[in-house]
């Protein structure tokens, strides 16, 4: 099977007139099918139950996007015995007819590209650009994870031992569970749920509460692409009652998840539990957030730093594990760096996503309490510079906020905020930043800006980072060409996008013949 080498899916320029007119004319399409109800998808056939799990419009609350069937226990653990009996069948299939699924699936999601960000731009509260930039990279995990099967399966090197003939070749683990979060809510659960199927799984799918339409898109672009039934099962649901059960069965074999840290060590703990009747140890693969930090060096460019931090920090409301919440600076360059970050920052305009303002609304009710404690925290512990307030609107909007003179042991410099709040902190030198950008206990991403070579040598040695950048900001990964995991409580360095995703959600089989 020939295919075209990988190529990333290009981001579209919504300054175009043309292209912020398709948006704007598939947000009113899609404006007329809200307050749908959908059903659970399990082994093909619709479920319904009793009580219901609705999504809303972050900047307007009472907008309703669509209304779900919540899963019960009861339809959690037929989900799992239905993927079970799906993977009998599904793990035979050759990886060309896996990865043509894929790749049939990736032409669906272009052709339906702007529903896509339409429903994104409504459910998750993202922009224009930040909705297509989801949506392009759901399309770069398909493709990439397409080819990657067909990689996988050619025959892998081994050395030779004289009168025998030997064969390794990688197989599927089993039944897996996909529990994706609400910030990228399309293009790491469509990059989880592709992988573990293109590899041979099958997954039941627990889409976020805050963004189960995202789930409801893929399960239709997927069953329209021709995933056989019982392969792919569509399970919106609450995390104590469906996700522990899914979690927890016997039979599941892997769970890929991506959300906060404190909900992924709980999984862990709960898969490395072996119940009665399990025969294997189940496999987690898991991507926990960051605390991310980029460092303004003295010998930098500060209009190009100033600007990196502020995409980096503010993108999408802060609400990315890649974001800068951390801005370490030398303190040469402190007081020069802090006024052209002001300058910025107080530039951003906050509005609803539909409208297509640089920053929106925050995920929800909840999100925007606790922040609002972060801002309280940083009055207390640093001086506000900008921000700090509730912005206008009826939704859950935030001013982007900084808070300056933040010391390596706050609150502000430890704790992940997930949310438009930055703290900035003075080094004494390049390796007093350093040490700072490595004292948290998480390891995702970050970036430095510096001119000096020396220096970004001695950072390739010594930070500590899963992905990290240089003279860039330390969002927007690319598939294929950025890897993306982290270290420590970041997760399990999963790599995401990267060569060695595929081999997570597969075990390798070696088979030797005496000839």
């Amino acid at each position: 099977m020939k295919v075209k080498p990988f190529r990333n899916e290009r981001i579209l320029n919504f300054a175009q007139p043309k292209n912020a007119k398709l948006q704007k004319d598939a947000i009113e399409t899609v404006k007329k099918n809200l307050g749908k109800t959908y059903p659970l998808i399990v082994g093909g056939k619709q479920l319904r139950s009793n009580k219901k799990l609705i999504s809303y419009n972050p900047s307007t609350p009472d907008m309703e996007i669509a209304s779900f069937h919540k899963g019960t226990k009861t339809q959690a653990e037929r989900a799992i015995n239905e993927a079970a009996k799906a993977f009998e069948t599904w793990r035979y299939e050759t990886p060309q007819t896996r990865a043509k699924l894929l790749f049939k699936a990736a032409e669906i999601a272009r052709r339906r590209r702007f529903e896509i960000n339409a429903y994104m731009i409504l459910e998750a509260g993202k922009n224009y650009r930040e909705a297509d930039a989801d949506t392009a990279e759901a399309i770069d995990f398909l493709e990439f994870y397409g080819r990657e099967a067909l990689r996988y399966a050619k025959g892998q090197p081994l050395t030779k031992a004289p009168g025998e003939k030997n064969e390794l070749e990688y197989i599927p683990l089993g039944v897996g569970v996909v529990i994706p979060p609400w910030n990228f809510p399309f293009a790491i659960l469509v990059g989880m749920s592709s992988a573990a199927i293109v590899a041979g799984n099958t997954i039941v799918l627990k889409p976020s509460s805050d963004t189960p339409m995202m789930g409801r898109l893929f399960y239709e672009i997927m069953e329209e692409a021709g995933v056989p039934a019982g392969v792919l099962n569509f399970l919106p649901g609450s995390g104590g009652e469906v996700g522990d059960t899914l979690v927890a069965h016997k039979l599941t074999r892997f769970i890929a998840f991506t959300g906060s840290m404190e909900v992924g060590i709980h999984i862990n703990e709960l898969a490395a539990k072996v119940q009665k009747g399990q025969i294997w140890l189940k496999r987690v693969v898991a991507e926990m957030g960051g605390k991310d930090a980029i460092i303004v060096d003295n010998e930098c460019d500060i209009n190009e730093a100033a600007d990196g931090v502020v995409a980096s920090a503010f993108g999408f409301q802060g609400q990315k594990c890649s974001a800068c919440s951390r801005a370490i600076v030398h303190k040469a360059v402190y007081q020069k760096f802090v006024k052209a970050l002001k300058e910025r920052v107080e530039q951003i305009e906050v509005g609803p996503a539909e409208e297509n303002y640089p920053m929106g609304a925050v995920i929800n009710e909840s999100s925007m309490k606790k922040i609002q404690q972060y801002m309280r925290i940083g009055k207390r512990e640093g001086k506000l510079l900008t921000g700090g307030k509730r912005a206008k609107g009826d939704g859950w909007f935030l001013q982007p906020t900084v808070f300056t003179d933040i010391k390596r042991n706050n609150r502000l410099a430890q704790e992940e905020i997930f949310g438009p709040v930055l703290a900035v902190m003075k080094a004494k030198d390049f390796d007093d930043a350093l040490d700072i950008m490595n004292d948290t206990i998480y390891g995702l991403t970050g970036a430095i800006y510096s001119r000096n070579r020396k220096k970004l040598e001695k950072a390739k040695k010594e930070a500590f980072i899963g992905n990290l950048y240089f003279n860039r900001k330390c969002t927007a990964a690319l598939v294929g060409g950025h890897p993306f995991g982290g270290f420590n409580m970041s997760g399990t360095d999963s790599k995401a996008g990267g060569r060695d995703y595929l081999a997570l959600f597969t075990q390798a089989k070696l088979m030797s013949e005496k000839v």
